[in-house]
C-alpha cells in the first residue's frame, strides 16, 4: 500500500530546494511534494506505478531491482556527470504522485545550454497533484540556473525505457525499454504550461518477406566487394563493444538531444545487455575491414516480462523463462553510421540482415524505434521496407 500515517508539516509551504516542502497553491493546500528520504520513501517511489497502472492490462512491470540500481547515485554512472533528486506528492497519508528533477552537466556542456530535464514522472489524474510536482522540479532546476526544461526523460535519450509520453497508440502494449504512459499524461502536462518539443515515433513491421526491391538493391552493394555484414561475435565480445561505442558516439553526435556516453555509461549498459543479446540481431558494417555501422536488436523481453510482475526471485525467473520461449517479435532499438558513410545503402544492408537472420531465429514482426519526427532518410528507409508508424512518444518542453 501507498497509504502511510500523516506527517506533519506536509501542507507547509517552501522553496523546492532539495529539503524544503512544496504545497499545491489553493487554501486547502492538500497536495505536498517533498524530497524522497530513506528507504522506506524510496519503497513507494518505486511502487507507485503499480497504483497507476493498476487498471492498465497492458502495462509491463519494470524490474524493481534494476531501477533501484539506475536511481542510486552511488551506483549508475550518470549520477557521475549530473544532479538528480526524487519527489513525492503526498495528499494526506497517500502518494500521488512522483518526479525526479535533472541537471545533466554533460549534456549542457555538450550542447552549450541550461537545460533541465524531468523525469520518473508518474501521477494520479489530477492536475493539482501534476502541476505541484512539475512546479517543485522546475524550482529545483531553476535554483540550479537552468533556463529551460524538458521531459519526460528518465534520465536521457541514452536511457530509453523513460523517455517520452504516448499521444498515440495507447492500444498497443510497450515493447522492450519503451515506456507507456496513461491517455491523461499529456493533458496534465500541457495544463502546467507545457508545449511540444519533439515527436519521437515507432514503427510497426510484420510482414516476415523482404520486399524484392530491397534484395535486389542490396545484393548490387555487395557486389562491389567493399562492404562486409557480419553478426556480433560473443567470443570477442570485450572487442565488440568498443569497436560499437566509437560508432555510436559519432554516429548520433549532431542529433537532436544526444549526448556522448562516457566509457563507464557505455560499459554499464553493455553489461545489462549481455545476458539478453541475441549475436544474430546484432549487425556490424565494415567498409575494407573498417567497423563503421552497426544495428541492434533485442527479442521483445517484454512479452515474458510482464507475467513476472518486477521481481525475478524468487519465482519470477522461472515465469520468464516459461515464457520467453514464446517470444515472437523484436525491437529494433538503433541503427547508425559513421559520418561519411551515410547515403551508401548500408542502412539497408544493416536492416535486411537483422530481418533476415531474425525470421531464422522466430521473430516474424519487429518494433523499429524510436526514431526522431523529423529523421526523413530513417523514417523513408523504414518505410521502403514496409513499416508504419504506429505509435508517437512526446518530449514536452517549458521555459523557465
Amino acid at each position: 500500500s501507498d497509504r502511510v500515517p500523516p506527517m506533519s508539516g506536509a501542507t507547509t509551504t517552501g522553496s523546492g530546494a532539495a529539503g524544503g516542502t512544496v504545497a499545491a497553491r489553493g487554501a486547502a493546500a492538500s497536495v505536498a511534494v517533498r524530497p524522497v528520504r530513506g528507504r522506506a520513501e524510496l519503497k513507494r517511489f518505486l511502487r507507485l506505478p503499480w497504483r497507476i497502472y493498476a487498471d492498465d492490462p497492458l502495462w509491463v512491470p519494470p524490474l524493481l531491482h534494476d531501477l533501484k540500481s539506475v536511481l542510486d547515485r552511488g551506483r549508475h554512472p550518470f549520477h557521475r556527470h549530473a544532479e538528480v533528486e526524487y519527489f513525492l506528492a503526498w495528499r494526506g497519508g497517500d502518494v500521488v504522485g512522483r518526479i525526479a528533477a535533472i541537471v545533466n552537466h554533460r549534456h549542457n556542456e555538450f550542447h552549450e545550454e541550461r537545460l533541465g530535464h524531468f523525469g520518473f514522472f508518474e501521477c494520479i489524474d489530477d492536475a493539482e497533484v501534476a502541476g505541484a510536482l512539475l512546479e517543485t522540479a522546475e524550482a529545483w532546476l531553476r535554483e540550479r540556473g537552468m533556463e529551460r526544461v524538458q521531459g519526460p526523460m528518465s534520465f536521457s535519450t541514452n536511457e530509453e525505457s523513460g523517455l517520452g509520453m504516448l499521444v498515440d497508440g495507447f492500444e498497443h502494449p510497450p515493447a522492450v525499454m519503451m515506456a507507456h504512459t496513461p491517455r491523461y499524461y499529456p493533458a496534465l502536462v500541457e495544463a502546467a504550461g507545457y508545449d511540444k518539443a519533439k515527436d519521437l515515433l515507432a514503427y510497426w513491421l510484420d510482414d516476415p518477406n523482404p520486399p524484392e526491391r530491397l534484395v535486389r538493391g542490396v545484393a548490387r552493394l555487395q557486389k562491389a566487394g567493399r562492404v562486409r555484414i557480419r553478426s556480433l561475435d560473443m567470443r570477442d565480445f570485450a572487442g565488440e563493444v568498443e569497436r560499437i561505442e566509437a560508432i555510436y558516439n559519432s554516429a548520433w553526435e549532431r542529433n537532436w538531444g544526444f549526448v556522448p556516453m562516457t566509457e563507464e555509461e557505455f560499459a554499464n549498459l553493455a553489461k545489462q545487455l549481455k545476458p539478453v543479446v541475441n549475436p544474430k540481431l546484432c549487425a556490424i558494417a565494415e567498409v575494407e575491414g573498417e567497423p563503421v555501422g552497426f544495428a541492434l536488436a533485442l527479442p521483445d523481453y517484454n512479452r515474458a516480462l510482464r507475467y513476472v510482475n518486477g521481481r525475478l526471485l524468487p519465482f519470477g525467473i522461472f515465469k520468464l523463462l516459461w515464457h520467453q520461449r514464446k517470444i515472437d517479435a523484436a525491437r529494433v532499438l538503433t541503427l547508425g553510421l559513421k559520418p561519411g558513410y551515410r547515403r551508401m545503402g548500408l542502412d539497408a544492408m544493416l536492416y535486411l540482415h537483422i530481418f533476415r537472420e531474425g525470421v531464422k531465429e522466430g521473430f516474424y514482426r519487429a518494433e523499429c524505434s524510436w526514431i526522431l519526427e523529423d529523421n526523413w532518410d530513417m523514417r523513408r528507409g523504414l518505410e521502403r521496407m514496409g513499416a508504419r508508424v504506429y505509435k508517437t512518444y512526446r518530449i514536452y518542453e517549458k521555459t523557465l
